[in-house]
């Protein structure tokens, strides 16, 4: 049982990084047609385009670096679980 919880909170960890691949380009996206949408209100053309353009890019490496920390963080713990149920197991063999 806790291995089949083992290896479900391993897929949940690689769902999490899979999304990251989506989200970059979404934030850009978001980023430049919100700005390009503002430059024809107040018809300042390129330049709230290329600002949001920007914060969209530095949305997506903020969200790229928390993900991947996040997963970081993930894998070390379930290393850990592991060869804490391995070792338990190992006792529990020998018993």
């Amino acid at each position: 049982m806790k291995r089949k919880r083992w290896w479900l909170r391993q897929a949940t960890t690689w769902a999490d990084l899979s999304i990251v691949g989506i989200q970059f380009p979404v934030a850009i996206a978001l980023g430049y047609f919100w700005g390009r949408w503002l430059d024809g209100i107040f018809g300042t053309k390129p330049y709230l385009t290329g600002t949001f353009a920007l914060f969209g890019v530095i949305a997506g490496f903020i969200n790229l670096f928390r993900i991947t920390a996040r997963a970081a963080r993930e894998e070390e713990r379930l290393a850990r679980e592991k060869q804490e149920t391995d070792a338990h197991d190992e006792r529990s063999d020998g018993d």
